[in-house]
């Protein structure tokens, strides 16, 4: 089996023999069913393919789908005029990208459709003049298909980046690149008439930036349950499809078959779309996983959340304070760039996904998805906020050796260590609320870096929650944490409180772990296990 690894031409994928995830049936329905659509997913989760699809089925390139689910749909094969636009290819970090690479478009489609544009016109009204021509000339209307049409925006996201507008004034490229793509997508609420079909996709949508200003909304299909799954795998299409690849896999690591599906699922599974809640696996991962023979970090490392850590580190939000709680969807489907709120982009980027969904108050439970994020994500910020001369993953893989060999000792040593090695100007903090605050964050971090390689589990009990329980195959821990009191009253706690009551039955040994961390100090003064 050949894995389309950077693939991202549909004919490319037939022709050359890989393996292709039929999405033909949803395609066929979104053609039929409406004109002009918005798509938002992560990156690497087969916007790309999905556009280049929809290009050879509206350019009546019957053959390619010979054998697929539109094969049986689709009767009449019409050929469309089709202008396609990839925005995934620049860097628009320098003022004048967006603004060239928009001039030659348009330019290269006018020679192509033997028109001559007005130069005096913005490059948005030439390219409407260009479809009401081509509709004229090819008695067929447009379509109009946008990749990552909020690229140019994200590269300049929060930051200060500079260029000359065209009236000589110093202005924000944020701002420049904003007003550019403003009028290049008027142009559809002009050109109404003259098109067939219009889809932009990208990972974030901006609203209330003026990017949609004059715009025919499009219909956002997002959170559409019908078509939740037209970008990544879901659990049936993996067993459909990879199978084989997964009994393979199962053989080489030693496992069963249900094991390896368990391993594949927590690793890369885990979005879920609308509140249907289908189980989406990240397509770039699997397939990379496939090809390999090997379960890493392939989506998050191909490419850091840097613009995600500057707001973040913006806004002063802590992940923990974000994730584990029930939003309603105008928290965090649009991202209004006006206001200072992470939440929105940490969604649609990928790093938080639905875990449930209430019918209730129609709100949406948002966390990590997998442990390839957990452990990515989770790291990225750890080491941007803590900025510990010790690397963070390594040091957490050693606190997971040591709770594997039941070594508390060991496990008390290296956390001291650990926090010993944060500077001083990292972890002072000046108020008791910041200090409580960063005692919270910095547990937050580790224990869910270690949660991608132990069961841990943050149990409601009837008194109360324990502030983390670790589950090994042979063990139990549950830890109380005190800031500035004693280990004896962390133990006392977890005594009053019966956390341990739930695991009286367990044939697991229980234990149960007093920690007092120091805000003097920094790190672990007392630690008492019974």
């Amino acid at each position: 089996m050949k894995f389309p690894i950077g693939v991202q031409d549909f004919k490319s994928v037939i022709e050359g023999g890989y393996v292709y995830v039929d999405k033909t049936a949803l395609i066929h329905r979104l053609v039929t069913e409406g004109k002009i659509y918005f798509l938002s997913r992560p990156r690497r989760f087969g916007k790309s393919l999905l556009v280049s699809t929809l290009e050879y089925y509206f350019k009546g390139e019957k053959e390619l789908f010979q054998g697929l689910a539109i094969d049986t749909l689709e009767k009449d094969w019409h050929t469309y005029p089709v202008f396609h636009v990839d925005f995934n290819s620049n860097d628009f970090t320098i003022g004048t990208t967006l603004q060239n690479m928009l001039d030659a478009y348009v330019e290269n489609w006018e020679k192509q459709y033997g028109f001559e544009g007005d130069a005096r016109f913005s490059v948005g009204e030439r390219f409407a003049q260009l479809l009401a021509h081509v509709h004229k000339q090819t008695g067929k209307r447009c379509v109009v298909l946008i990749d990552e049409y909020d690229k140019p925006l994200l590269d300049v996201l929060d930051t200060n980046y500079k260029t000359i507008d065209g009236n000589g004034n110093e202005i924000l490229i944020e701002e420049y690149n904003r007003n550019i793509l403003k009028g290049f997508y008027s142009t559809f609420k002009a050109a109404d008439a003259d098109l067939q079909f219009v889809l932009l996709t990208g990972v974030t949508k901006f609203s209330q930036v003026s990017v949609f200003s004059g715009f025919n909304q499009p219909a956002d299909i997002s959170m559409n349950v019908h078509y939740e799954t037209l970008c990544g795998i879901t659990t049936s299409e993996m067993e459909h499809t990879f199978h084989a690849q997964m009994d393979k896999m199962a053989s080489k690591f030693k496992v069963s078959t249900n094991e390896m599906r368990q391993l594949l699922k927590r690793h890369y599974d885990g979005y879920h779309f609308s509140e249907a809640m289908t189980d989406i696996y990240n397509p770039f991962s699997v397939l990379n996983a496939f090809s390999s023979g090997a379960l890493r970090d392939f989506w998050f490392a191909s490419g850091t959340p840097t613009y995600l850590i500057r707001l973040l580190n913006h806004t002063q939000e802590n992940l923990n304070e974000l994730t584990g709680k029930y939003y309603d969807t105008s928290d965090f489907v649009d991202y209004h760039a006006d206001i200072e709120r992470p939440l929105p982009m940490i969604y649609q980027s990928g790093y938080l996904t639905i875990k449930d969904y209430d019918p209730l108050t129609n709100t949406y439970l948002l966390d990590l998805p997998n442990n390839e994020v957990k452990r990515g994500f989770a790291t990225a910020i750890a080491n941007n906020y803590l900025q510990s001369r010790l690397p963070v993953l390594s040091e957490m893989a050693q606190l997971v050796r040591s709770l594997a060999a039941s070594d508390l000792e060991m496990l008390k040593k290296q956390l001291t260590a650990f926090f010993a090695s944060i500077p001083y100007t990292m972890r002072r903090k000046d108020t008791e609320a910041e200090r409580e605050r960063y005692f919270h964050y910095t547990f937050y971090l580790i224990f869910r870096i270690i949660s991608t390689y132990l069961v841990l589990t943050e149990k409601q009990q009837s008194e109360g929650r324990a502030d983390c329980i670790i589950e090994t195959p042979k063990d139990i821990y549950i830890f109380e944490f005190k800031l500035d009191g004693t280990a004896q009253q962390a133990l006392d706690q977890i005594k009053d409180k019966g956390y341990a009551t739930p695991y009286v039955a367990d044939t697991r040994a229980v234990h149960c772990i007093g920690v007092s961390f120091s805000s003097k100090t920094g790190t672990i003064d007392d630690w008492r296990v019974e």
